[in-house]
């Protein structure tokens, strides 16, 4: 299988399209005979970025690599940052607006979720500046470290 690379914007509040990335990978990567346990894994931390996206940073840039050997999500937007990532990688820390709790969202366990399933993750992040999360998932049992 040669390197497949797609590229994907998140709207600032559009909603009603959340999970359309998601939703996107996990059609083709069964058209590529993916696992369904890599599409899963793969569905899940992108479902979790895109809504951290949409929710903290107005939106932004999804970037994917797909190879034989790992899945690479490269998600990079222009909020306000993250003050603090050890904070925010805590469960149940949120600094969500109340409209985004009041559509169900906000609850802090984005960030627990797509730790608990992918096998290595990256966050640069600068305060007024914006974040760049990479996170890969690695499709041989040998590498991954969430199987």
């Amino acid at each position: 299988m040669e390197n497949i690379k797609l590229n994907y914007t998140v709207e600032n509040n559009d909603f009603l399209n959340m999970g359309q990335v998601s939703n996107n990978m996990r059609q083709k990567l069964k058209e590529l005979n993916f696992s369904s346990e890599i599409i899963r894994r793969v569905a899940t931390v992108l479902y979790q970025g895109e809504i951290n996206m949409l929710i903290h940073a107005g939106g932004g840039r999804i970037d994917i690599d797909i190879s034989e050997e790992c899945i690479t999500m490269t998600l990079i937007d222009k909020g306000p940052g993250i003050e603090n990532i050890e904070e925010a990688l805590v469960d149940g820390y949120s600094t969500a607006s109340d409209h985004a709790k009041s559509l169900g969202f906000g609850e802090g366990t984005g960030f627990s979720s797509m730790i608990k399933f992918r096998d290595e993750m990256q966050i640069y992040s600068e305060p007024g500046v914006g974040t760049t999360l990479i996170m890969k998932i690695f499709t041989s049992v040998e590498n991954s470290e969430n199987v």
